[in-house]
């Protein structure tokens, strides 16, 4: 199992974002689903020790979460926000600052590649992208630091709909061919059940139900938290 939690409790300005959480999220490729403010980006980020549980016990590879360093834990476990955070400079100067910091040798037009980005996006510089592109190129530069795990904040939220879909495969690519497992909030349905090996279905910071596709679409508690999404 690649990740654990046991009795995971996380509160933030006075609310309870995430209550009792026990799950365990295997490698491969899962989905959170839920409606806003039920605590999922909340969960990523304890995944990627941007903040530590109040109560409970989180491991990663069967060793605790609190024992790697925070740093060298995000170069293995990389975050992608749902608001892109593109450093000054280049699409390229990005991808390079993250592979230095992971002591990577960069593939470029690989990263860009699997991001859905024209290698001639290496020379752009980040403040005239669109949103979706800034997206994607914080996708690519996660990818610069060969992360075994990505935890991606709806990464389909500011692309073009015609360009989900090829989004999508290089995603399932990513994970097939390179071991990258994916841990991802996602609100489209179709996105969730072509992607997704493992659902698991959030609200109010609880964790509702979990469990591989064909048993949780059809589960009465995940269909109200889809709908209370939209």
């Amino acid at each position: 199992m690649l990740f654990e939690l046991r009795d995971v409790s996380f509160s933030r300005g006075g609310r309870r974002a995430l209550d009792s959480i026990d799950a365990a999220i295997p490698a491969g490729a899962a989905v959170i689903v839920g409606p806003s403010g039920s605590g999922k980006s909340t969960l990523l980020r304890l995944l990627n020790r941007l903040a530590d549980p109040e109560r409970g016990t989180i491991s990663y590879r069967r060793r605790p979460l609190v024992d790697y360093d925070p740093l060298k834990l995000r170069r293995e476990v990389a975050l992608v926000p749902q608001l892109p955070a593109l450093l000054e400079g280049t699409v390229g100067s990005n991808l390079r600052y993250a592979a230095e910091l992971a002591a990577t040798e960069l593939d470029a037009e690989r990263c860009l590649r699997l991001a859905g980005l024209d290698a001639d996006f290496e020379g752009r510089d980040v403040s005239r992208l669109s949103v979706g592109e800034r997206q994607r190129a914080m996708l690519a530069r996660a990818l610069a630091q060969e992360p075994r795990v990505l935890l991606l904040d709806e990464p389909t939220a500011g692309i073009n709909p015609t360009l989900i879909n090829g989004l999508i495969d290089r995603l399932k690519r990513a994970n097939a061919e390179f071991g990258i497992t994916l841990f991802v909030i996602e609100h489209n349905m179709r996105v969730i059940m072509n992607l997704a090996s493992h659902i698991y279905c959030m609200s109010r910071g609880e964790l509702l139900a979990e469990g591989p596709p064909a048993r949780i679409q059809d589960d009465q508690r995940v269909i109200d938290a889809y709908l209370g999404a939209h």
